[in-house]
């Protein structure tokens, strides 16, 4: 090889390299504004809600000099953009302050009941992938048939009824009716003092120790919400699906591969589905990252001690320490699960590879 060669060759590297880089640097700056722009809402929500935050540790009937003097202590005296830049830093450090309702760090309660909600949340993704998946593929394929109305029907019935209501019919009927699952809990009162979670996830926990009546009675708790959650997932995973499928089944690449003779199973799962399983992995992420935001209702319903349930409960009691330190946690996790989708799409979309 000469070197003009050798140095054309080095020329595209160091062109890919930076490209790379300004890629990179573009997916920082997002995240960080994303971010700065969460803890801006969360700030100004706690600022304009009428709560008073001393308050709400003091009580109502505080001394007035004991009143001001914990607000100066709290930094309630600063001018706003001080008070930002102090919750700013302290949310960098993970540091929500004190819980009202438990008198613990928010942060650790934040870390005690979020297990529960991601445990949750996952399942239910996992079930509507399962299925919304094949059904979507199915209702594309079959387009106009009787499982392709289906298919709009589960959808729409998904995307239309309150989870509030399905919950509440779920428990009238499984749980009233049928006692086919567990009262609203997470575990039975009879293992709550006698099993010691190791993450947090009592499902994966019970089948590391080999407790299975744990894990049964663990799995007779958690089916039902996750099965609603479940529920939300695949309307929306088969209806994106069928959509995908649609469009790739109109594709010249198709019309090709039936005029080669490939039978049509090969075709539709071999690649039109390939090729919509790129868009598709954005699809799950974000119908992940939905049931673990819009988790309140169906934690509510099923007294299930994660992180909906914990909001909840501590803006009824005006503790907004944590009400705005749960937010925030949602809402990073939800920022990173949007970012990480993107950058899987990038990578595996050869439309979208820089270089």
């Amino acid at each position: 090889m000469s070197i003009a060669d050798n140095q054309v060759a080095a020329g595209r590297v160091s062109a890919h390299a930076i490209a790379i880089l300004s890629s990179l640097g573009r997916f920082l700056v997002i995240a960080v504004t994303t971010y700065l722009g969460l803890l801006a809402v969360t700030f100004f929500i706690g600022r304009v809600i009428p709560i008073d935050p001393v308050l709400a540790v003091l009580g109502d009937r505080a001394p007035t000099a004991v009143v001001e003097r914990t607000r100066r202590e709290m930094g309630l005296d600063l001018p706003w953009i001080e008070q930002f830049y102090i919750y700013v830093k302290s949310a960098l450090r993970g540091d929500f302050g004190t819980s009202v309702l438990t008198t613990n760090p928010v942060m650790s309660d934040i870390r005690r009941v979020f297990p529960a909600t991601i445990e949750l949340a996952t399942l239910g993704t996992l079930i509507g992938a399962v299925i919304g998946v094949p059904l979507g593929v199915l209702a594309a394929v079959k387009r106009g048939s009787l499982i392709d109305q289906v298919a709009r029907v589960v959808g729409l019935i998904g995307y239309s009824v309150p989870i509030f209501w399905l919950g509440l019919l779920g428990l009238v009927l499984f749980y009233a009716k049928l006692q086919w699952i567990a009262f609203p809990a997470r575990l039975d009162v009879v293992y709550e003092y006698t099993f010691t979670p190791i993450t947090g996830f009592y499902l994966l926990d019970a089948a590391i120790q080999g407790q299975w009546d744990v894990f049964y009675d663990a799995w007779r708790h958690i089916v039902l919400p996750a099965a609603l959650l479940g529920y939300l997932s695949l309307a929306y995973i088969s209806r994106m699906t069928r959509s995908f499928m649609l469009n790739e089944l109109a594709q010249e690449y198709i019309v090709a591969a039936r005029a080669k003779g490939l039978s049509e199973t090969r075709i539709i799962w071999g690649h039109a589905l390939r090729n919509a399983a790129v868009p598709m992995v954005t699809v799950i992420a974000l119908s992940y990252a939905n049931l673990l935001e819009g988790s309140v209702l169906t934690e509510t319903v099923f007294s299930w001690p994660g992180i909906g349930l914990y909001i909840t409960n501590s803006l009824q009691n005006a503790d907004m320490n944590a009400v705005l330190g749960g937010t925030i946690a949602i809402g990073s996790v939800f920022i990173a699960i949007n970012l990480l989708s993107d950058l899987l799409y990038r990578l595996l979309d050869p439309r979208t590879k820089v270089g």
